[in-house]
């Protein structure tokens, strides 16, 4: 296996390991729940530029090929209306020979008390620019209701799909990561195995001076910390992450205790 399989079944294995968003239904929305299996082999087509999100999609196909109850039918399906795309349903597949359109999600999220009133309105994008209401509100919606606009009809019947028949599910994993030095918080609504680390402020940063750093590629966000890398010491991190933060990025960074203990953050740059 050469370095680029390894670093993509890391990829694969990372997305995997991760847990779903919540376990009982949230807002309506129903989580697909399938028996753990063992992590298998991703033997996939990936290019090096094939972005995040269509990687995950790409991984959610092949760990559902592995379920012998399963059948695939169809994927990334482009719903037009005179030749302009309104919206994609993300897979068709029989599951116990129930027709199934699934839906999949893996976000970052932060925990901020300020946003909003509820558990659910506290959990924003690294940037801002993102929001779990806001990619809830886009499910319930736009992307489940798809499935009942007249132009995807035709794209039902080719595959003998009663409309009637069709169950909705939705898969949605996430790493969530509270704010740094906070206490203990636990969440009713969404599933607590999924806090994944800490961010910190620029400011605040300076308490990890007696750490060493590494910034994975956006792709490596989904793979748990490494050992076997190259580590920066604190002031080549500093200025490393001083530049990414001026143009109004988070990155999602790892750290290395002087105890060896490995830990995933991210750095923000807002206050």
């Amino acid at each position: 296996m050469d370095l680029d399989s390894k670093n993509i079944q890391k990829q694969y294995e990372g997305f995997i390991s991760t847990p779903v968003l919540w376990k009982e239904d949230l807002l309506g929305l129903s989580q697909l729940q399938l028996n753990t299996i063992t992590t298998t082999i991703f033997d996939g087509e990936l290019s090096k530029n094939t972005r995040l999100g269509k990687r995950v999609e790409s991984f959610v196909s092949h760990y559902l090929q592995q379920f012998n109850d399963i059948t695939i039918v169809q994927e990334n399906v482009q719903v037009q209306r005179e030749k302009l795309t309104i919206g994609e349903l993300d897979c068709l597949y029989c599951h116990h020979d129930t027709p199934t359109h699934l839906e999949i999600i893996y976000k970052f999220y932060l925990y901020d008390a300020a946003v909003g009133s509820t558990e659910i309105d506290h959990w924003i994008g690294p940037n801002r620019n993102d929001a779990l209401t806001k990619k809830l509100q886009k499910l319930i919606q736009q992307q489940l209701p798809l499935l009942y606009r007249e132009e995807t009809r035709s794209i039902l019947d080719a595959v003998d799909f009663k409309l009637d028949d069709i169950q909705q599910k939705v898969y949605f994993k996430a790493q969530l990561f509270v704010p740094y030095k906070s206490k203990k918080i636990t969440f009713e609504k969404l599933n607590n195995e999924c806090i994944a680390g800490f961010y910190i402020k620029k400011e605040e940063l300076h308490h990890l001076h007696d750490c060493k750093f590494h910034i994975p590629s956006k792709l490596n966000w989904l793979i748990q910390p490494q050992t076997n890398i190259n580590w920066l010491p604190f002031n080549n991190f500093e200025a490393a992450t001083t530049e990414i933060l001026s143009n109004k990025i988070a990155p999602l960074c790892w750290l290395k205790k002087p105890n060896g203990e490995l830990q995933k953050f991210f750095i923000v740059w807002w206050s």
